[in-house]
C-alpha cells in the first residue's frame, strides 16, 4: 500500500529510493448525517488524515524525497506551514537525509512538535507567510541557499517541486478506483492551489488513457481571507489575483498566487468553479465532523464540506451526485482548533464511590 504501486509515479525513481510509510490508499466514508441532512445522500469523505504523518502530504512527501535522493541531493531545505515539514521530515528520516523547514509565523505547535520528532531543523520566520515582503525575502535566501551543490529546495506547489506533486495526483487515481461508477465533483481546500491542480491533473490523465467512467467537476474552496483563486473562478477571470485578507485557518493562508493560475484554468476546464468559506463556518463544520460523522479533522479539512453545503444550498449541485470532500488533515494537528470545538464541554474529576452511588 503507497503511492509507488501507480506506474506513471514511479517513472525516473530507482527501486532503492522509493521510500514508504505506508501513504495513500486512504478511507472513503460516505456520510450518515451530514450529507443526508441537506438531501446528499450520496456525499463521501476522503479521509487523509489517515496517512502515516497525519496529512495528504505523504503523498507528496514519499515522491519528493524520491525524486532528490535519484537526483543526487544530500540535504532537504523547505518550507512548511506545518503538514509538509511534517511529511518531508519523516520521508527524509527513512533516506538518511538532514532536514531543514523554514516555518510560518502561524504553524501551530503540533506541527512543529512533530517535525522536531522526526529530526528536522526548524526555524520559525516572524512575518513568512503573512507578509508578503518578508515571505520573498526568506524565499530569496532559500533559493541562494539551493545553489549549492547536494540542497534540494521542497516545497508542495507545481511552480517549485512538481516531481512531488505527481504523488498528490494519486488521491484522483484511487478515487477513481473507490467510486467505479463515477463522481460529479470533488471539493478541494486550497491555499496556494496545489492540491486541487493535482487532482484536477490527475484525473485528466485518467481520462487520457481511458480508465474514466467521467470527468468529475474538481471544486476550488477557500477562506474567504485567502480568496485568491475561487472567487477569480467564480466570476470568469482569466487568472487568480494576490490575497486580498486573512484568514486564521492554517495551511491556507498564502503569501501570493504559487500555483493559482494553473489552478484556476484546470478547474474551469473540469466544469468546476470556486467557493469560499468563513471561517466561523469551518470551525463550526469542523465541529460537525467530529460528532456527526466521527471523523476528526483539521480546519482546513473541514472547508472542502463548507464549499459543498454551500454549493447545495446555491442550487448548484445535484441531490442525486456523487460528491467527495477532501479531509486533509488530523484534528490532532491543531491543539487550539480542538479546544475551540470542546471550549463548552467539561471533564469533571469524580471518585469511585461517586460513579457507586
Amino acid at each position: 500500500m503507497s503511492v509507488w504501486r501507480w506506474p506513471d509515479l514511479v517513472e525516473g525513481i530507482a527501486g532503492a529510493h522509493r521510500f514508504s510509510l505506508g501513504e495513500g490508499e486512504t478511507p472513503l466514508v460516505r456520510s450518515r448525517r451530514i450529507g443526508p441532512g441537506v438531501g446528499l445522500e450520496r456525499l463521501y469523505f476522503k479521509v487523509e488524515s489517515a496517512n502515516p504523518t497525519g496529512s495528504y502530504k505523504d503523498r507528496f512527501g514519499a515522491r519528493a524525497v524520491a525524486s532528490m535522493v535519484t537526483a543526487g541531493a544530500s540535504r532537504c531545505l523547505a518550507t512548511s506551514s506545518g503538514n509538509t515539514g511534517a511529511a518531508l521530515a519523516a520521508y527524509c528520516a527513512i533516506a538518511g537525509l538532514p532536514c531543514e523547514i523554514a516555518i510560518v509565523e502561524t504553524a501551530p505547535a503540533a506541527k512543529l512538535t512533530q517535525m522536531l520528532a522526526y529530526g528536522a531543523q526548524i526555524y520559525r520566520v516572524r512575518g513568512f507567510g503573512t507578509d508578503a515582503a518578508t515571505t520573498t525575502a526568506v524565499m530569496e535566501h532559500l533559493r541562494t541557499r539551493t545553489a549549492r551543490p547536494g540542497i534540494s529546495l521542497q516545497i508542495s506547489a507545481y511552480r517549485y517541486s512538481a516531481p512531488g506533486m505527481r504523488g498528490v495526483q494519486s488521491l484522483a487515481y484511487e478515487l477513481a478506483e473507490q467510486l467505479p461508477e463515477g463522481l460529479d465533483h470533488v471539493f478541494c481546500p486550497a491555499g496556494g492551489g496545489g492540491l486541487t491542480l493535482a487532482v484536477a491533473r490527475g484525473f485528466e490523465h485518467l481520462a487520457a488513457v481511458a480508465r474514466l467512467a467521467r470527468r468529475p467537476r474538481i471544486e476550488c474552496v477557500q477562506p474567504e481571507g485567502n480568496d485568491t483563486i475561487a472567487g477569480p473562478l467564480r466570476a470568469g477571470d482569466p487568472s487568480a489575483r494576490a490575497v486580498v485578507g486573512a484568514t486564521r485557518v492554517s495551511g491556507l493562508q498564502v503569501p501570493d498566487v504559487i500555483d493559482g493560475h494553473e489552478t484556476l484554468a484546470a478547474c474551469r476546464a473540469s466544469g468546476g468553479t470556486g467557493h469560499t468559506a468563513a471561517d466561523a463556518f469551518t470551525w463550526e463544520l469542523q465541529a460537525r465532523m467530529a460528532a456527526e460523522e466521527g471523523i476528526f479533522s483539521e480546519p482546513a479539512g473541514a472547508v472542502a464540506l463548507a464549499g459543498a453545503l454551500q454549493a447545495a444550498a446555491r442550487g448548484e449541485i445535484r441531490p442525486d451526485a456523487v460528491i467527495v470532500c477532501l479531509v486533509t488533515g488530523s484534528g490532532f494537528k491543531d491543539a487550539p482548533s480542538v479546544e475551540r470545538m470542546v471550549a463548552d464541554r467539561e471533564c469533571p474529576m469524580y471518585t469511585l464511590a461517586d460513579l457507586q452511588s
